[in-house]
């Protein structure tokens, strides 16, 4: 049975859109991450080193955030999914992107999209 862990509420200021206020002006992403683990080995050693150090996880998904303006956050949730797969040990990844402040002309409280990937041997 695999062990995952989740990072919820990973917040920057990008500026991914289609629109050219979007890019320009750029607004709040927020995004959550559920990594597939085995911690048996971390559990026995109580070692960070034999486990995803979820700090450099973390940084790296807001680096995509605070990176390089995207059209699709279906784009950024993939790019973010395959960071979190590069590193050792993750062998799946589920990426939830937030977008509150998407230029939708009704009232709604959140868009989201949802991906999740794979280690291929």
């Amino acid at each position: 049975m695999p062990d995952r862990i989740t990072i919820t509420g990973i917040r920057g200021i990008g500026h991914h859109g289609v629109f050219d206020h979007e890019r320009i002006n750029g607004q709040e992403f927020t995004v959550d991450v559920t990594l597939t683990v085995d911690t048996h080995r971390a559990a026995a050693s109580d070692d960070l080193a034999e486990t995803v150090d979820y700090g450099a996880v973390a940084d790296a998904v807001y680096s995509h955030i605070v990176g390089e303006p995207l059209n699709l956050i279906e784009t950024l949730a993939d790019r973010m999914a395959h960071t979190c797969l590069g590193f050792d040990g993750v062998l799946g990844v589920v990426v939830t992107v937030h977008k509150p402040q998407a230029p939708i002309a009704v009232a709604f409280s959140d868009v989201t999209v949802t991906v999740e990937r794979e280690r291929h041997a």
